[in-house]
Formats: structure tokens, C-alpha cells, sequence
């Protein structure tokens, strides 16, 4: 995985609530679409799959 640039969340409904993903080989970074001067966060990979599992499993 080696997509260093910033691309909108295909989870985001497009209008107001998007996010923007970054991912690299060790990390996932999310930041707000409106707000890209306010920072982002950032995840190890493993954390993130983690979560995503979690979510799709229902358990979040």
C-alpha cells in the first residue's frame, strides 16, 4: 500500500460529512474535508484494520 495522497472516503456522503484517508505502509491518517487546516489523525495500519473489522463485525 503506497497511496500517499490525500482522497476522499468513499464511506462520505459527498454533501458536508467528508473525510479525506491517507494511507502509507504504516500508517492511515484521517482528516476533515472542511477543516484540513485543523490536522488530522493517525493510525497504525494494524489499529486501523483492527477498527474496520470491528465495524463491519458489528461490534463498534
Amino acid at each position: 500500500m503506497q497511496l500517499e495522497k490525500w482522497h476522499k472516503s468513499s464511506y462520505s456522503d459527498g454533501a458536508t460529512n467528508c473525510l479525506e484517508v491517507r494511507e502509507t505502509e504504516r500508517a492511515v491518517y484521517v482528516r476533515d474535508t472542511q477543516h484540513r487546516g485543523l490536522g488530522h489523525l493517525g493510525f497504525p495500519v494494524k489499529e486501523w484494520a483492527a477498527l474496520v473489522s470491528g465495524v463491519k463485525a458489528g461490534e463498534v
